[in-house]
């Protein structure tokens, strides 16, 4: 039976990335993947269901950590969240898939095409007062599990005006402002992706 019925994602195959220099962890370089990772001759649709269970593809995953002075938006990760192996978890990241039906069935996606895409989707999942701005600093890699495998992150940096931010998902869970002290306390209660965020912070600022 479908997990993901009729559901296509965005994906760029394991050996580009290979091509362009695999690495495990953080990278500081996004602008060395970008151009290629987000060129349509590179990018495409691939149905869901085959490309949580393929490691030949990595599906391109935004993720957007969100911060207003010296503290950065913690939540923890709802029961029902879309990615079951997450469930529970802390995060320091909002994050999705980029899907096709986002994206008026388009057949590949561009950059500027990908920004809109983003900003939807965080407004999808969080009502956030006040302006904001935003920039792309660091990819995520993570091999060392099946989650990370199949998945590849873009690492927004946004910077919030305010911090009234609330939920409009029932799977973002505590929303809470945290300083990089708090959050190290709470290290080992997140998800691996936070985790390297959170070692790399301040590189990333």
């Amino acid at each position: 039976m479908s997990r993901y019925p009729d559901e296509n994602i965005l994906v760029v195959s394991r050996a580009l990335f290979d091509e362009l220099g695999a690495f495990e962890g953080l990278s500081l370089e996004p602008e060395r993947y970008l151009p290629a990772l987000l060129d349509p001759a590179n990018n495409y649709f691939l149905a869901r269901d085959d490309a949580e269970e393929d490691p030949g593809h990595k599906q391109i995953i935004p993720y957007a950590i969100f911060r207003h002075g010296d503290r950065f938006l913690h939540y923890v990760r709802g029961g029902g969240s879309g990615e079951k192996r997450l469930a529970a978890k802390g995060s320091i990241g909002i994050g999705g898939h980029i899907n096709q039906d986002d994206f008026d069935a388009q057949a590949h996606l561009d950059k500027d095409t990908y920004t809109i895409g983003v900003e939807r989707e965080i407004d999808e999942e969080l009502n956030i007062e006040g302006s904001h701005v935003q920039r792309i600093v660091a990819l995520i890699n993570d091999d060392s599990n099946p989650v990370g495998q199949v998945h590849l992150g873009v690492v927004h940096l946004f910077e919030l005006e305010t911090d009234r931010v609330t939920s409009n998902e029932d799977n973002i869970t505590e929303l809470s402002f945290l300083t990089l002290e708090e959050l190290q306390d709470r290290r080992d209660r997140l998800e691996t992706w936070s985790q390297h965020c959170l070692d790399g912070l301040s590189k990333l600022l």
